[in-house]
């Protein structure tokens, strides 16, 4: 087992953009020294207080140059809402800059603003993201190749730089949403999942669709986020987190809402997560409590949630049920 953490970097009022920015290179530095597998910066624009982190490749780049063994992952680079020839190059120069450390996750993105702000329409998503990353991995598999699809086109194209890692950076795609687990087993890559997102029977369900489709020569590997607040007590961690995890998902749940009368149908597991969200109050899940959070992960100093998230990975595609904060994966 393999454990990592994971920031998108808030800017709440009081703070400034400079030294969150610095709070965040700190914080992969210290990861580098207690010995984390893996950061993992996530993509998410428009809204200061609930991130900043509009770019985490460039974070990634930056992150390189005072870390030398973290492994430093993007979580995830939003492919809908960009050219792919500009990320294949972006990325391998991530990978260059951090001697071969890249860990290239991708997604859709789970909010209508983006796709607005960005003028791209909401109900292309999923198309456009599995053609840029089909795009992505066929300029680093070969020096010169050619690409025909509905959205992006290229003619004997050379895409450089090229990454160090051969053929290309290891892939992990967000799977939050019913068809993303079989789409991202079909390709044999592993998988972000986030119980937050899917309650602990979609989650199951959706870990055995992945395991179902898998090829017969992949190994699945899952990555699990959990929300993870270190200190002496349950009722002390409730008492420090409840009301900025609370902010947090009410936040969230805002973001998730379609902008004027957009009706996306590819988004109704994200409506659901909605609907889940709403019926957080004062109280958060209570799933086996008699297991208590002993873990250490490195606090995010977000003003607005103090707890921070982590990732567990593991090639384990266990189906058991799990509570959001103590981690089930099987070792590696």
């Amino acid at each position: 087992m393999r454990f990592g953490f994971f920031d998108q970097l808030p800017c709440a009022s009081g703070f400034s953009e400079q030294q969150r920015y610095r709070d965040i290179m700190a914080q992969i530095e210290l990861g580098d020294e207690l010995g984390f597998d893996t950061a993992w910066p996530g993509e998410l624009h428009f809204g200061r207080d609930f991130s900043i982190l509009a770019d985490p490749l460039m974070v990634l780049a930056a992150a390189a140059q005072r870390t030398t063994r973290i492994r430093l992952g993007t979580a995830v680079t939003l492919l809908p809402l960009h050219n792919p020839v500009k990320i294949a190059e972006e990325a391998a120069i991530a990978d260059i800059l951090s001697d071969g450390r890249l860990e290239f996750g991708v997604g859709r993105g789970a909010f209508p603003l983006y796709y607005v702000g960005f003028d791209i329409p909401q109900e292309e998503s999923r198309e456009r993201f599995e053609e840029a990353l089909d795009f992505i991995l066929a300029a680093w598999k070969t020096e010169h190749f050619s690409f025909e699809g509905k959205y992006f086109h290229a003619d004997d194209l050379c895409i450089i730089p090229r990454p160090v890692q051969s053929p290309h950076p290891p892939v992990r795609v967000a799977a939050n949403s019913p068809e993303t687990f079989p789409f991202a087993a079909r390709l044999g890559l592993p998988i972000f999942a986030a119980p937050l997102i899917n309650p602990p029977e979609r989650l199951r369900a959706g870990l055995r669709a992945y395991s179902e489709h898998l090829p017969a020569s992949a190994k699945g590997d899952t990555a699990l986020a959990f929300s993870v607040h270190v200190t002496t007590s349950r009722a002390q961690a409730r008492q420090d987190t409840e009301a900025g995890l609370l902010r947090f998902l009410r936040v969230a749940a805002e973001r998730l809402r379609p902008v004027g009368q957009a009706d996306i149908k590819s988004f109704e597991a994200f409506r659901q997560v909605l609907a889940r969200i709403k019926r957080v109050r004062t109280r958060t899940s209570r799933a086996n409590s008699g297991c208590s959070a002993t873990l250490t992960f490195a606090s995010n100093g977000c003003a607005h949630c103090a707890a921070s998230t982590a990732w567990t990975n593991s090639s384990a595609t266990s189906t058991t049920a799990a509570s959001w904060i103590t981690p089930w994966c099987d070792s590696r």
